[in-house]
C-alpha cells in the first residue's frame, strides 16, 4: 500500500505516521476476500467496504473512527498487513499505544518492513517502557533502513533518553551520529534533528549552544514548529563587554 511520506517527531509533537491512500489496491481487496474464504460472499464484500471505509476515514483524520473500523476488521482477518498498518497507525493517532504497538508489529512480522519502528517505540516510550524502546532501536539498527527512518528511531531514543533525566547521554548520541553538523542543503530529519538538540541544551542549562541550534532551525525554515518562541524565551544574545585600550587609561 502505497503512503506519504510525512513522518515528524520533536520534543513537543510525536511521530507523525505516513498515511494509507484512500483507494484500496486490488491486490489488498483480494487478500481481503481470502483471509476470509469461510465467510458468505456476502460477508466478504462487506469486508472489503469496511476496509474502505477505514481508510477513507483516516484520510479524513477520523482517527478514531477508522481505528474501530479497521481494528474489528483486524480481528476477522488478522492475516492482512494492509489492514493491521491502517488498525495500528489509527490507534497511534488516537492515543491507542498498545492497540498501535500491537498491530504495527503484526504489520512489521509480516512484511519484515522496519518503516514503522520509530512508530512502534514511540508507543514504548507513551507507555513508559524504555526497555523495551531501546530493544526496537537495536532492531531498528540492524535492518539498515532508510536514513529518515533510522533518524526518527534516533529521535524517538533521545526523547525517551531526556525523559529519564539523561540529557546527557540523548545529547551525546545525537551528536555522536551526526546531528549538530550543519548543511549546507538540511532535510527536513535534520531540521528536527537540531530542534531537539536545541531543546536539550536549554533543559540542560547551556543556552548559548541551544541558541546555535534553535537559530540553525529558524535560519533554514522561520516558520518551523515553535522555534521563534522558543528564541525568544532564551533572550537576545550577550555581546561582551568592550575594554578601553590600556593605553587609554588615565594617569
Amino acid at each position: 500500500m502505497r503512503v506519504d511520506d510525512d513522518v515528524e517527531l520533536t520534543t513537543h509533537e510525536r511521530v507523525e505516521p505516513r498515511r494509507p491512500a484512500p483507494e484500496i489496491p486490488g491486490d489488498v481487496a483480494s487478500a481481503i476476500r481470502r483471509s476470509a474464504s469461510e465467510a458468505t460472499a456476502y460477508r466478504r464484500e462487506k469486508l472489503v467496504e469496511q476496509m474502505g471505509r477505514a481508510m477513507e476515514a483516516y484520510d479524513r483524520h477520523r482517527f478514531e473512527e477508522a481505528g474501530r473500523l479497521a481494528g474489528r476488521l483486524a480481528d476477522e482477518v488478522p492475516d492482512v498487513p494492509e489492514v493491521r498498518e491502517v488498525a495500528g497507525l489509527a490507534a497511534y493517532r488516537s492515543g491507542q499505544w498498545r492497540g498501535a504497538g500491537r498491530h504495527l508489529e503484526a504489520f512489521r512480522n509480516m512484511r519484515d518492513e522496519p518503516m514503522y519502528l520509530p512508530v512502534e517505540m514511540d508507543c514504548a516510550r507513551a507507555l513508559g517502557k524504555p526497555r523495551v524502546l531501546a530493544g526496537l532501536f537495536e532492531e531498528l539498527r540492524q535492518s539498515s533502513p532508510d536514513p529518515d527512518v533510522l533518524a526518527e528511531g534516533r529521535l524517538v531514543l533521545a526523547g525517551s533518553l531526556a525523559d529519564q533525566g539523561k540529557l546527557a547521554e540523548a545529547i551525546d548520541l545525537l551528536e555522536s551520529n551526526g546531528a549538530g553538523k550543519a548543511r549546507r542543503n538540511p532535510a527536513e530529519r535534520h531540521l528536527r534533528q537540531w530542534y531537539l538538540l536545541g531543546d536539550l541544551y536549554d533543559r540542560s542549562g547551556d543556552a548559548p549552544r541551544a541558541r546555535a541550534f534553535f537559530t540553525m532551525v529558524a535560519v533554514t525554515d522561520p516558520g518551523a514548529y515553535d522555534v521563534n518562541d522558543r528564541l525568544k524565551d532564551l533572550g537576545p544574545t550577550r555581546k561582551p563587554r568592550s575594554r578601553k585600550p590600556k593605553g587609554d587609561a588615565k594617569k
